[in-house]
């Protein structure tokens, strides 16, 4: 048993008795009826304490039940069944799951930097792959807001007022635009009319992508300080790593270095407080993975674009500026450590006009072990990076076929001396880019090769 994980063996079925009242109880008012009539389960997370009077209740509502109250991302390995009935007062979480789960397996994995996992199976944990709850929910979106991307020659503005809409953003260069509308009711209609305009090259919602877990403390460190030396860059050949990000502050001493003037598409929003932010920390595994795998110096830098502001989230459009920016500032390999489960085809478009330049993406594949997809990593062409723990993929991550690499899911870095800790798929995913851009700056090798030799490298273990 480990520190960060309980596990929870097969427990006895449910007692006769207890199946009889069951049965009577479907005779008496129906399992749903009955259920939705006497059940109560209340969990104080506070106290650490659960109250359940539960009659005949079937697995799926009882756990979504408890994801709602929670928190917890929950995992059921399919075709697992179960009918719970038990009353009890004052348990302990883990007391109250046996009771609650009888004889189903479970373990729970609590997070540092994210919601607690909770896996329900009858055979394996590896095997608990269905969602419960607030995980199986649609891809979150701005509210009335729409991404339009236009054929060339098409007058945005009399296509707006057509619509009713205001044009909040705009990129010319792109032929992309963002649009307002007054309710839930006109943005479907203008939806279903934008996707028959023929002048019309993509349309979406502007989904939102949230910030990934900040770095934590860290005592006792492993490792040191990164240790990098910068040959300066030429007026050709530059290796620049566009990092789509949260603002990135100042690193300690020369790896500041490698730092190019920060751009935001957000407005001037800087990192405050004296702990890294996550941007931070995906620059600093950048450069550890690039002084791992270049023998201690390149030409390399990283270019930070800022694409969240002063909130706790990001959408598809800002990414969408923010790689825009990137490119148009030099950057020729691009790192997002970010994404979420909105797939936006005016993102994709902006991403593949990238790819057909020959800038490689790296994105990271998320941080939830289900097989569907992540945006933007499962976009055509972009190299999509899940986390490894123990040389298999790690409890939290996503895996699937839209996978390519498969990384270690921790770093530490550090910052005005003090080391912090940080794990996800978007530490994978900064690595698997420093490994990249470190062996580009020793080899030579063209970005084709490169991504091939990480893939037959780096594979992704079997879930």
């Amino acid at each position: 048993m480990t520190n960060d994980e309980w596990h929870f063996a097969t427990h006895s079925a449910i007692r006769l008795s207890s199946f009889v009242i069951w049965f009577c109880l479907l005779l008496a008012c129906g399992l749903d009826a009955c259920a939705a009539d006497t059940n109560t389960l209340v969990w104080n997370k506070a106290a650490g304490r659960v109250d359940a009077d539960i009659h005949g209740e079937p697995l799926w509502p009882l756990l979504e039940d408890i994801a709602h109250q929670t928190g917890w991302h929950i995992f059921v390995e399919p075709g697992t069944a179960r009918v719970a009935s038990t009353k009890f007062q004052e348990l302990p979480p883990d007391d109250a799951l046996r009771m609650l789960l009888g004889n189903l397996n479970f373990a729970f994995v609590p997070q540092t930097n994210g919601p607690d996992f909770l896996y329900v199976f009858t055979t394996s944990r590896g095997n608990a792959t269905r969602p419960v709850g607030a995980t199986n929910a649609p891809p979150k979106r701005v509210a009335n807001e729409l991404l339009v991307k236009l054929k060339p020659g098409t007058d945005i503005d009399a296509l707006a007022k057509l619509l009713g809409a205001k044009i909040t953003g705009r990129n010319d260069k792109l032929g992309i635009y963002r649009l307002l509308f007054d309710g839930a009711d006109s943005t479907a209609a203008a939806l279903g009319n934008l996707k028959a305009n023929s002048d019309v090259a993509a349309v979406d919602y502007n989904y939102i992508y949230d910030t990934p877990p900040n770095p934590q403390p860290l005592a006792n460190a492993p490792v040191g300080p990164v240790s990098l030396t910068l040959n300066p860059p030429g007026d050709s050949g530059k290796l620049i790593v566009g990092l789509i990000d949260t603002p990135v502050q100042p690193l300690d001493g020369s790896l500041n270095d490698f730092l190019l003037k920060q751009i935001s598409v957000t407005g001037d929003t800087y990192a405050t407080g004296a702990d890294p932010t996550h941007g931070t920390a995906m620059a600093e595994a950048i450069l550890r993975a690039i002084a791992q795998s270049s023998g201690g110096s390149t030409s390399a830098q990283i270019l930070p674009v800022n694409v969240y502001d002063s909130g706790e989230s990001t959408t598809s459009w800002d990414v969408a500026l923010g790689i825009q920016a990137a490119v148009d500032n030099g950057a020729n390999v691009l790192n997002l450590s970010l994404g979420g489960t909105g797939d936006s085809s005016v993102l994709d478009s902006v991403i593949q006009q990238a790819i057909a330049a020959g800038i490689p993406i790296f994105a990271a594949a998320g941080n939830q072990p289900v097989g569907t997809p992540t945006y933007p990593a499962a976009d055509s062409g972009v190299m999509a990076v899940t986390a490894t723990q123990g040389g298999q993929i790690a409890p939290y991550a996503n895996f699937g076929s839209f996978v390519s690499l498969a990384f270690p899911g921790g770093v530490v870095i550090y910052l005005g001396g003090t080391a912090y800790v940080v794990q996800g798929t978007s530490v994978s995913t900064a690595t698997a880019t420093g490994v990249a851009v470190g062996n580009k700056s020793v080899l030579g090798w063209n970005w084709p090769q490169i991504e091939a030799a990480m893939q037959k490298k780096f594979t992704v273990p079997p879930k």
